[in-house]
This record gives C-alpha cells, structure tokens and sequence, in this order.
C-alpha cells in the first residue's frame, strides 16, 4: 500500500505555486479531481489526490518550475532493480515459507479476538474458552528439539555440504577416507550446538515454570484459596500483596489503602521506573468487607485484547441495585499483568489471560539470529562449490568420460572435497567462544555477559544502533540543583542559607495569615489597588519552596511493619510513619526530586491523598491543604497545575508549573513573582530533545524538526513533505504520529529518516520498536543493534540484528533476552569499538585462512591427478589428512584469534576504523579472490616442484610436498599476523615440533632414511622458498605504497 502512494512537495502559499499545482491536478483527468483541497484536513476525505501526488525526491524540484515534480521515487526504483535478484535467489525460500505458513494455519487458526462479558467470580460464566494463564518463552518442546536444531543448523548450505559428503563415505565405490575424518567434526559441531540448545532450553523452561508455579490468593465464596498463576482463569477473583507481580490483566475491584487507590511499578512493561497511580472501581471499593463481592450480581465489560497498553475501554455494571449502578472504566482502573503492587493489597477480577494480555500481545518470538559473517561464509561456499563441480567435470572430461563415468565424478568431487574443508565450521565456533571468552573476561567492561554466543562479530558489522532513551542513557536519575528567584540564585553551596529562611517565620506570611482567617479567599481586588510593595528575600524563599512542595502529584509511601494480613481494611496501625521509612513515588522522577529536596530544607511531605496535602515545617508544625481541583500534565498542555486551600488561613492559591514554552505566555517578568508562582519543567518531547543533546547525539548547533502530531492520511502527507525540505537536521518524532506514518507512507518515511544523523521517537510502544528495528533491516539491508534496559525494550532486542541489554533500575529482563548484557550505558563503545571491531576482523581472517587451507591441498590434489593420467586416486590418505587439519596447523592457524591491528586505546580514540567494517572489506570476494590465487599458486608450485625434484620413488614425492605443504601453512599464518602474541609462537614451534616428531612413525607413507638426509633438507627448503618469498615480498610492496588506514595511525 505505502509503496503505491507517491507524496508532493508542501510549498508555500504563492499564488504562482497555486496555480501551477491547481493546473497539474486540473491536467490529470475529471478522475483525479480537479479543486485543490481549501484544507489539510480534507485530504483525509479526498484519496484520490493522494493518490494522484507525486514524490518530491530532491530539492531541486522546489527551485525548477519545469522540473517541479517527480514521479519515480528512489526507493521504488530501487526496489524494482533488484525484483529480479529476489525473485531469483529468494524465489524458493518464498514458496517454502508460504507452504509452511499454509500448514501451521491449518493445524493452528487463530481464534478471532473478541469484547467479552466477565462476571465478578464466576468463570463458568465465560461464553468463550479463553487461553491459559501461562507464559510459554521456549522455542522447541520435547518432540520439535531435535529436529528443530538440526534444521537451524542445516539450513546453512556450509552444514548441508558437509552432511552430505560424511554420507557419501558409507557407499563403498565412494569411500575416500576413513569414517572418522568426516564425521567427527561434524559430530563435534553438532554435539556442542545441540548442548547449548538444550542448556539455553532448559534455563527458560526452569523460568516459565517459577513464573507459572507462583502462588496467588484466589477469593471464593468459600473464602480464600492458593492458586498456581498458571490456574487463573478469566473471571477469577485475585488478591495480590505488596510487591507481588500481577499474573494476569484485571480490573482493580478493591485496596487495602483508605483512598482507594494504589501505586503499582510498570517497569517490566513501559520501561518507567515510575510508579502509576490506579484507582478502585468505586461500586467495590464501598462495600463493607471482601465477602460482599459474592453478594452483588455485578459484571466488566471489556474490550477485545488489544496491544495498546496505555489505553483500556470497558464498563463496571451492577445489576442488583435499583437503579442498576454503571460505572465506566479506564487505564486507571486497569492491573496489566507483569507490573507489580508497590502500594497496599489490591483485589482485581481477571479480564485476559496469557497470550492475550497486554505484555504477552507485546512481545514477540525470540529468533534464532544469524551473523552477517556467516551468511556472507555460507555465500563463499556456494561459490566454493560451483568451482568444485566444475574441476570435477573438468577431469572427468579430460578423462574421457571412459567407463563409468558418473562414479568417477563423484569420486572426483570427494577427493576435491577440502576446497570447503570440513574444519572451517569447528575453527569458526572455537574462535566465536574465544571471543566470548575475552569479552566477559575484560577488566574495563565489568559484568559484561555474553548470552548469544554465536554472533560476537556482528558488534563489529552495525550500521544502525537503536537506543531505549529514558532509563539506558539517564538512568532515572534527577537531582535538584538550582533554585533561581529572579535576582537571587542558590546553588549546592548556598542550600544551607535556604535553610535559615525556612526556619525563621515569615513576617509577611505571618501578618497575611492573621487578617485572612475570617475568609475562605483573600480580596483580590483590595490587594491589587494597593501599592505592591516588594517581597523580602525570606519570604520569596518562603514562597518558592512551599509551591515546589506543594505543586505536584508526589506521594508518600510508609513500609508496614508486620506485613499484609487478614481483610483488607486492615490499616494504618500497623505503618511506620517515621521519616526513615518513608519514600516518594510520582509519575516522573523530577517531581521526586523535587520534593526529596524540599525536604532536605526542612519543609518535608508526610502525607498525601486524593483531597488533602500534609506538610510538616522545620519547627515540626504540619501545615493541612486542602486540594481543591488538580489539573495533571499532559503533552499537549506542557504544564500542570493544583489549586489549594491553606486550612489554617482558609487562603486559596493557584499554583502552576510547566515547561518554558507554555509558562513564558502565561506570565511576564514585571508581574509573575505578584501574581503567580512557576518553575520550568520539561515533557516527554522537550525531555527527548534534550537528552538527545546532552548526550551529543544531536550537536548544540544542529538543527532538529519536530514531527508536528499527526492523525490521519492526510496530515501525515503534508508533514512528510514539510519534513523532506530539510537538509542534515535530526528528527523527533511522536509514537502517534509514527504509527500514522507507518501505516500509510512506511517507504518514504524510512528513507526520509535514513538520510538523518539521528532520529529521536518518544512514547513508542514496544511494538512500534520492534517494527523500526524490522523497517531498517528490510529498507536498508544493514546491520542494527538495538539497547535497552526494561522489559519493554525485549520486543526491540529480539528483534534487531543484535540486542544489548543493560542491568538497570528497570530490573533484568532486556538483560536476560538480549545478546550480550552490559551494567553500564558506556561500556557499549568498548564492547563495539574494541570487541567486535576485532571479532570480525579476525573472524574474516580465520576463516579465508581455513579455505585458503583447502584450496591449497585440493589444488595439489588437482595437479597430481592431471600428471597421472587423470586417476581419482587421493593424494595422501589416512593419518596424513587428519593430522595436517588438526595437530599439524590447527593451532597456528587457530591463534589468529588473538591477532590485532590495533591497540584497544586508538581503537576507542578513533571511531573511523570502525565505520570502515561496515564496507565489509575483509571478508569479500575479492579478499577471496586473492586467497584463491595465493592457493593455487602455492598448490602448483609445491606439487610441481616435488614432482621435479623427486627421485626414482614414488614415496619421496609424498615426503618433500607433505613437508613443504606444513611448511609452507606455518609460514603463511606468521605472513597473516600483524600483531605476535606470544601464544602465537608457541603454536607455531609446537605444531612445527609435533610434525617433526611425528616423522619417526610414518613409516607407511614416508621413507625414513630420505627425510634424515641433506638432499631431502635443501628440496623442501628450496620449494617452501619459491612458495612463500614470492608473497612476502608482495606483502612487503603493498604496506610501503598504499598502507592500510590503522598503520597511519599507529607510526
């Protein structure tokens, strides 16, 4: 649909511009409508234009006239270019997925989501079966394990080849080798694929069950009874205490607390460390006792489950009354599950249940990720493959397709099988637990876990980092630091001189307070014909602190002593209401802030309710307000405001504070200390800007277009346009509008925001972060990573390309389902910058190293097969082949996993090394290329010269190319390293000696009186020469007249 929706430029209202645009449309036909709209908002009625309007793709159409429209976006064309590839390369996986998707709907249909009736208690009273209340995050259960793994594993064509080839030995025609030299390493890799799979299975099973086994409070008419949270049903009657997770969505029927309302923590769910206020059905919250609920004939009527987690429409009715009680429900009324009571003991009747509750419906299915390394691996493989069978045709043509031909080709393709050696997956897996290893072992990250073992080389490959913004880059974290009172100002050294004000009484408020107390509101009018005379200092410092104690909607919470028992009309003799067992909860953490520094200078909160306000002044007076009317924070207000009645002075006083472009209109500098008191404060959109700043996200000079909200169609197609006239500005953009703009324009918005260095979206839902994560993988087709810190980051995580969850104030579940897991924001620089920068280079070198391994020993085998007559006869056979992938050269080649091009330290000091991963150009084809030169080249010349060389005995050959080939890998591994380490050396002379001790028990292939004697020496040193000097020399050339980018920075 978006990509069948060009826009048009918004331009501004010249009458030329008009009527070139009026023409245009007036062109298109009596079908295309031919008035331009008088408003923006009837574009939403009018399709049709939309339709008709073009895409404005640069900005040189808004200078051209004749040039002022463009009807092929890039993003279509683009698509367009590669429909061929897709439809080529990606035509089966299509077909596959669709046939599959076809059978899991006909085994599985989704059940239609519908509004249901619950009534108070009575679960048989549900006219649908609803689903159990359980939560379920494996991926496989007993009879899809096995079969599952081995899928994920020989999906890869790298695996499949292999799979087949180990095969292939159990026919004897086609038996090359022993069993053992194929299918040990590929039991190798499976057994440890399968151990972790069934490691990281288990651990998830053992979650879901302590999550499904807690035990709740279940109310019947019998009393109260012990439930498994698993058991819940829709209709059930729950009680959950203080600080217990919330099982299951409901609807808040009762509390303990007088008010009738509680604080619950919603971090598992938004992400906000915050505690939200909720309020008790008021029908329910008056009844005498617990036990009345089963008296009343009362029903919730809900609407069907939904993603929404900030919004909840339903309706409380109460039959049996005369007349019948209706009470309309909200958010406010509503217990998500997954949150927990911070506050009192709550009673909800069950409303949804598992898979259709609101955390549950926002959370998707873990994915088993894939590194970008190996599929670009897996592609090299199929390029390895086709060469294969065309040297094996080769042959066999040369041959002349002479007796049974077909088995001489397929001899031919298991002797030239170590082209795609069966080793490469083992070194890959090693060296990807290696560098899981030096990540978790690394003093400057502490506490840095790696849980997705599989893909540490994709921190090296990231184009696209999306970052939870609140809680991972702030930490929930405010401190009050400055109060300014027009011409005084006082800081954290001068907080002590606030102090003394507050202690001393004020003179004014004292004389104000004895001529107001015969009336409710003080004359306004006799005040303002008054001179004004000017405020002390003591009594503005007065002033101020009061309306910062006062103007907010902070609550005190008091621990209880003994715990929860018995009804829940149990009360407040059991709370200690001592100042060190107080804490603040708020919907923001400034608000905490600020009142926890009221406190600090002595005028503390110590009590709060839906009516009144108790403060308490350093001379330990408690001072009551009365609340007469709140007026809360909203976005589009940007302020928020509460009017008091001071009880001892019957005084009413409107206090108000808000951000500074909403108070800068409401009060001027002349008169705002007379009539009114303010402070600045931010929203959710300034918030987001600022923090985008402060953490140099966005630079101070740069400009940022904020996404005007938008609602419909239309609106989203004239923002679209406004937004595509600016150059190299960031973007903030509203959850709201997102879903509108995703929804009709998702193409073009992903390419108008690719083009921005940064992009800034607030109040996302966890759904809409997994989408962005999904759009720039499908748009861009690079590489995004995704952190975050709550439980609503987890959809975002699982599914960016890699997750990085941070142990925070959120609790530990983005922690437990991301990839790697940090304790602080910063350790992500090292863990990219130093981590996963060598992770890939290292990977990329390891791998085209263990090919380059192949290539040489197949090109060998290539060459010895043309000499003798085209015989499918293996070259060397038994131990020889074993030992050279294993003893002989694996660790020399396995050490390169500690090699570096750099040093961690200009690693961090320069982040353009890292951005030149992203190229991809140390794995390519034609880094491979390369290597596939180098291999044949020294396959040649070491078969040809032992050949040359060789005297009059066939084993000699076999001695001085064997010889040569170890030699020859040893020195090609200390080519390749740019940075020795010390382990490095070690293998090298190890391997080195184990061959060289290993000569003595070779009697089978080698002759051992000729490899004791000089002529065999100076053979294998002259053919090991002309193989290696040859490269060094190259090697040598290209570092002095194009050196590579880290070597400018370290000379």
């Amino acid at each position: 649909m978006a990509d069948q929706i060009p826009l048009y430029p918004v331009r501004s209202a010249a009458a030329a511009a008009h009527r070139k645009r009026a023409a245009y449309y007036s062109a298109a036909g009596p079908g295309s409508g031919a008035e331009w709209p008088s408003s923006r908002y009837q574009l939403e009625d009018e399709s049709a234009h939309l339709d008709e309007m073009p895409l404005m793709m640069s900005e040189e159409g808004f200078e051209n006239d004749e040039s002022d429209y463009h009807t092929l976006p890039r993003a279509r064309t683009a698509r367009r270019r590669r429909g061929l590839e897709r439809f080529v390369c990606g035509g089966w996986k299509l077909l596959c997925t669709s046939c599959c998707d076809w059978l899991v709907n006909i085994c599985q249909r989704k059940r239609e989501l519908k509004a249901r009736t619950v009534w108070l208690g009575c679960p048989e009273k549900c006219e649908e079966k609803h689903p159990r209340n359980s939560i379920k995050n494996q991926k496989y259960n007993i009879f899809t394990f096995i079969p599952g793994v081995l899928y994920e594993q020989f999906k890869f064509f790298l695996n499949l080849y292999f799979l087949v080839v180990s095969c292939s030995q159990f026919v004897p025609a086609l038996k090359i080798g022993y069993l053992y030299t194929y299918w040990a390493p590929l039991g190798f890799v499976l057994a440890v694929t399968i151990m972790r799979e069934a490691i990281d299975e288990f651990r998830r099973f053992q979650r879901d069950k302590e999550v499904n086994s807690q035990l709740y409070s279940k109310l019947t008419v019998r009393g109260k009874v012990q439930v498994k949270s698993s058991d819940i049903q829709v209709g059930d009657l729950i009680i959950v205490e203080k600080n217990q997770r919330i099982p299951s969505d409901m609807v808040f029927l009762r509390t303990s607390e007088k008010a009738g309302s509680c604080f619950i923590r919603t971090d598992q769910l938004d992400g906000e460390t915050d505690w939200k206020l909720k309020v008790a059905v008021s029908c329910t919250q008056r009844l005498p006792a617990l036990g009345d609920l089963f008296s009343i004939s009362a029903y919730v009527y809900a609407q069907k489950p939904q993603l929404d987690i900030h919004s909840f429409e339903g309706t409380f009715t109460r039959e049996d009354s005369d007349p019948p009680i209706h009470e309309s429900l909200s958010i406010e009324n509503t217990l998500w599950a997954n949150t927990i009571v911070a506050s009192g003991t709550v009673i909800g009747v069950v409303i949804y249940t598992g898979k259709e509750t609101r955390s549950v419906m926002n959370t998707s299915n873990p994915k088993n990720k894939v590194g970008l390394l190996d599929l670009e691996l897996n592609q090299l493989t199929k390029a390895l493959f086709v060469a294969l069978v065309a040297l094996s045709v080769v042959m066999v043509t040369l041959q002349g397709f002479v007796g049974p031909w077909y088995r001489s080709l397929f001899r031919f393709l298991l002797l030239f099988s170590y082209i795609i050696p069966i080793s490469l997956r083992v070194n890959l897996d090693m060296g990807k637990a290696a560098y899981g290893w030096m990540i978790m072992k690394d003093e400057s990250i502490p506490g840095t876990v790696v849980r997705t073992s599989t893909i540490p080389e994709e921190l090296g490959r990231l184009v696209y980092l999306l970052t939870d913004k609140t809680g991972t880059l702030t930490q929930n974290e405010m401190v009050f630091k400055r109060l300014h009172l027009g011409t005084v100002s006082y800081g954290a050294d001068t907080m002590d001189e606030i102090q003394g004000h507050l202690r001393n009484p004020c003179p004014q408020t004292q004389s104000q307070a004895g001529g107001n107390n015969a009336s409710s509101t003080p004359p306004r009018k006799a005040q303002s014909s008054a001179p004004k005379v000017r405020k002390s200092v003591s009594s503005r410092v007065h002033e101020a602190v009061k309306a910062i104690a006062l103007c907010h909607n902070v609550s005190p919470v008091y621990e209880s002593r003994a715990g929860v028992g018995g009804e829940a009309e149990y009360a407040e003799a059991d709370q200690d209401f001592s100042d060190g067992n107080r804490t603040y909860q708020a919907a923001s953490p400034d608000e905490v802030a600020l009142v926890q520094w009221t406190e600090s200078v002595g005028l503390t909160l110590v009590s709060r309710d839906l009516g009144s306000v108790q403060l308490r002044t350093p001379s330990g007076q408690i001072q009551t307000y009365c609340i007469l009317q709140m007026f809360p924070f909203t976005s589009e207000s940007k302020r928020m405001g509460v009017i008091v009645r001071d009880e001892s002075t019957a005084e009413i006083t409107f206090y108000m504070k808000g951000a500074d472009v909403a108070m800068s209109s409401i009060v001027q500098y002349n008169d705002w200390l007379e009539e009114e008191i303010w402070m600045l404060t931010g929203d959710k959109l300034e918030t987001a800007t600022c923090i985008a700043k402060s953490s140099h996200l966005v630079s101070r000079t740069q400009d940022i277009h904020i996404f005007r909200p938008v609602t419909n169609r239309g609106e989203a197609h004239l923002e679209l346009n406004a937004f595509r006239r600016k150059h190299d500005c960031a973007l903030v953009i509203s959850g709201d509008s997102l879903e509108v703009c995703l929804k009709y324009y998702e193409h073009e918005l992903a390419e108008l925001a690719c083009q921005c260095p940064a992009v800034v979206c607030c109040r996302c839902s966890p759904t809409q972060k997994a989408r962005i994560a999904k759009l720039l993988q499908h748009h861009t087709g690079k590489r995004t990573c995704a952190v975050g810190d709550g439980g609503n980051d987890v959809s975002m995580i699982q599914a960016a390309d890699c997750g990085i969850g941070i142990e925070g104030k959120e609790g530990r579940q983005a922690s437990l389902a991301a990839d790697f897991s940090v304790t602080q924001f910063r350790h992500i620089g090292r863990l990219l910058m130093v981590h996963g920068r060598s992770s890939y280079k290292r990977s990329a070198a390891l791998g085209q190293f263990v090919m380059h391994r192949g290539l040489i020993i197949s090109t060998m085998q290539a060459v010895f097969s043309s000499v003798f007559y085209f015989a499918s006869v293996p070259l060397y056979q038994g131990f020889l082949m074993v030992g050279y992938a294993t003893i002989y050269t694996m660790f020399p080649v396995f050490s390169l996993v500690l090699d570096q091009d750099v040093k961690p330290e200009t690693a961090m000091l320069y982040p353009e090394l890292y951005k030149d991963l992203t190229k991809g150009r140390s794995l390519s084809f034609k880094t491979f290329l390369v290597w596939v030169l180098i291999s044949i080249y020294q396959g040649g010349i070491l078969m040809y010269g032992a050949l040359l060389l060789f005297e009059s005995e066939f084993v000699h050959v076999l001695a001085i190319s064997f010889t040569a080939l170890i030699l020859t890998e040893l020195l090609m591994v200390a080519l390749t390293i740019r940075t020795w380490h010390w382990l490095m050396a070690v293998a090298e002379v190890l391997s080195l000696g184990c061959y060289v001790a290993s000569l003595a028990f070779l009697n089978e292939y080698f002759d051992v009186a000729f490899i004791t004697t000089v002529t065999f020496v100076w053979k294998v040193s002259a053919i090991t020469m002309v193989s290696c000097l040859p490269l060094y020399v190259l090697k040598y050339l290209k570092r002095k007249l194009s050196p590579p980018s880290y070597t400018k920075l370290t000379s």
